[in-house]
């Protein structure tokens, strides 16, 4: 995501109304799925809200490399993700590199768009966004105050930092590891999703309709690769679930190779990128996930189980195994588990019930209201414009 102005200048400003810069990152989609649902929020309550992608203020095209680096090593490459993860990414004792000399590299430019939107507040819902504001607040280059939304089951080394003011985690044993780690103030918020998953959908009726069409009397089971269409084996797990009795829906992204290839399969509905995720969710029996994102998040809101597969290397195993131990969804470590998992979660009875009633305990409190409460504190205010 570029950088999307919901707000005026400074001089714009009204009486009660919040500005709030929101530091996303262009990897993937979930973390300006995050972005633009805040936005939304802010703006429905009356204040403004700037999104910028960290990636961007990056200087010497180094943000889009990492970008590209991320997306080839995750689709061809996992092992040399899964090693870049175990040194810099993975929590545990003894000295890894850091990620703060890579963001310092966007603190001059950071600190001029602070300047320019009037920010009350940064919201970096990006590990990388929350070492840049970490490092320019323990430097006293950023004068308001930083909240880190940290939108990840697992947390990783990278999120934290001890300048943030505030961490908002999506459960309980998050904010455990945060405050254990960096003993900065800490609350579960559960995720931000929109209200739209939440509801029922009017469109989940034609979406059945296809289905039925398509593979009558078959189960429909979500297979999630992401935006970029990354994932392990897909075809092969496709074909097992069409071998079993299931219509596999493979949501393929972006990715327009994958997509081809799949369409290919017999037994298999390949998927392009979807719009409406809250419909296609409502008429599916079961979601077969890789990285705890979050599509994961989004179907337990729409009250549609999760069974963690294949998962990605580095946070994305962590995050799969960590949903699976909260009691979340299943973790399915073969092709027997899988089908185990599926065959209890997609029929009517007390198996589902249970699983979608767990995943509705990861909704806690808007995540906005508490950054905005963050503002009225003596602290927020004597460090203010």
């Amino acid at each position: 995501m570029a950088e999307s102005v919901g707000s005026v200048g400074p001089a714009g400003r009204s009486a009660g109304r919040r500005r709030i810069l929101i530091l996303s990152a262009s990897m993937g989609s979930g973390h300006d799925t995050v972005a633009a649902e805040l936005v939304r929020r802010a703006g429905e309550r009356g204040h403004d809200a700037h999104v910028v992608d960290v990636l961007g203020l990056l200087p010497y095209g180094l943000g889009g490399g990492l970008r590209r680096c991320y997306r080839a090593s995750v689709r061809h490459f996992p092992w040399a993700y899964a090693a870049l993860y175990d040194a810099f990414l993975r929590r545990g004792a003894g000295r890894r590199p850091s990620g703060v000399p890579l963001a310092g590299l966007a603190g001059d430019r950071l600190g001029k768009l602070v300047d320019r939107t009037g920010a009350d507040v940064v919201l970096p819902v990006f590990h990388l966004g929350a070492q840049l504001t970490g490092h320019l607040r323990s430097l006293g280059r950023l004068e308001v105050p930083s909240a880190v939304f940290l939108i990840d089951f697992a947390v990783h080394r990278q999120w934290l930092h001890p300048g943030n003011d505030r961490y908002f985690c999506l459960t309980d044993e998050a904010v455990r590891e945060v405050r254990q780690d960096i003993a900065t103030p800490a609350e579960a918020t559960g995720p931000v999703v929109a209200p739209e998953f939440f509801a029922p959908s009017p469109r989940s009726a034609q979406w059945s309709e296809c289905f039925t069409r398509r593979a009558p009397g078959c189960p429909p089971v979500l297979l999630s690769a992401g935006a970029w269409g990354a994932g392990s084996r897909l075809a092969a797990t496709a074909g097992l679930l069409s071998a079993h009795g299931y219509l596999p829906l493979v949501l393929c992204g972006r990715n327009e190779r994958l997509h081809r290839r799949l369409s290919r399969v017999p037994g298999v509905f390949a998927l392009g990128w979807v719009a409406d995720m809250p419909g296609l969710m409502r008429a599916a029996g079961a979601l077969v996930d890789n990285a705890a994102g979050q599509t994961a998040v989004q179907a337990l809101a729409a009250g549609l189980p999760v069974v963690g597969y294949r998962p990605l290397p580095g946070h994305g195993a962590e995050g799969v195994r960590r949903m699976a131990e909260l009691g979340l969804s299943d973790f399915a470590a073969d092709e027997e588990g899988l089908l185990g998992s599926l065959e209890r979660l997609t029929a009517a009875g007390p198996d589902r019930e249970r699983r979608i009633a767990q995943g509705c305990t990861l909704q806690r409190v808007d995540v906005l209201s508490r950054v905005l409460e963050l503002l009225e504190t003596p602290e927020a205010r004597a460090a203010g414009p």
